[in-house]
């Protein structure tokens, strides 16, 4: 009795997890990037952008998905850390900053001609994950690299989605992808993890007094429990395909001698 409960209960639950409207649900959750919680999870995020960025280089560097555009009044404000000189921006509709409208998975973008794609909660917002992960490895060249942002299923704050998913607001309504099952398919596609890193440790509560109060315990976390944030980032590279030459089989040659066959050693003095 208690496991069916249970299993109708998760069935209800996965349901509900993906609108099928993702531009509404996606614009609900840049809305809520404004709110005082969602404006500190985007600061952290930004800074952490700022950590990583400077070490990828290339030509040409692509946003899909813009959650800042409400805080930062325009998109492509995280990227100004990069040393790429070309950088654009892809939402799922036309706003500041943002150079092209598109289905995040399906982009029109040529294949092999990118070096780095940057994906903020993409996957978590995303009805085809997959999807979103198989055009980032086709835009990508070799040894490009994809940076994700995603929430952490192993954090405090799944645990408030458990009593929360069922009004449908972000960010309780993302999909909350553990980083070891994107690593996994990212692995499937070719992809080497060379990054790896949790962050933003606060509860999520929306009150900055009580936030301050409780800062002792956010240092707490992100000393020993670095993992265990509200959000994760990964940086992974394409991997390049390299064809390994086979060394031809060499075969020992005979001679017949008085009518017979008779191997020669070749380093027989």
């Amino acid at each position: 009795m208690f496991p069916k409960f249970v299993q109708g209960l998760k069935k209800t639950f996965q349901q509900r997890q993906l609108v099928r409207d993702e531009i509404k649900v996606w614009q609900q959750f840049q809305s809520w990037y404004a709110t005082p919680l969602g404006n500190r999870l985007a600061n952290e995020e930004k800074q952490l952008l700022e950590q990583v960025l400077p070490d990828l280089f290339g030509y040409y560097l692509l946003q899909c998905g813009c959650p800042e555009i409400k805080t930062e009044n325009q998109a492509g404000n995280w990227l100004n850390s990069s040393r790429v000189s070309v950088r654009f921006c892809l939402d799922y509709n036309i706003n500041q900053g943002v150079s092209c409208q598109s289905n995040l998975a399906h982009l029109p973008v040529k294949a092999d001609s990118l070096d780095i794609v940057i994906l903020p909660h993409v996957l978590d917002y995303s009805a085809e994950p997959h999807q979103v992960l198989r055009e980032a490895e086709r835009v990508l060249i070799a040894e490009g690299h994809v940076v994700i942002l995603g929430f952490n299923p192993w954090s405090i704050w799944n645990v408030f989605r458990w009593f929360l998913f069922w009004t449908n607001q972000a960010p309780w309504n993302a999909q909350y992808l553990s980083a070891y099952r994107v690593m996994d398919w990212l692995a499937l596609l070719g992809f080497d993890v060379v990054k790896h890193k949790g962050y933003f440790h606060q509860l999520p509560i929306q009150n900055e007094g009580i936030t301050k109060k409780l800062g002792i315990f956010e240092k707490i976390a992100q000393r020993f429990l670095v993992k265990f944030g509200a959000g994760y980032v990964l940086v992974a590279r394409k991997r390049v395909e390299t064809l390994t030459p086979i060394r031809p089989r060499w075969r020992t040659r005979r001679q017949v001698i008085a009518g017979s066959l008779e191997t020669i050693n070749r380093n027989k003095v």
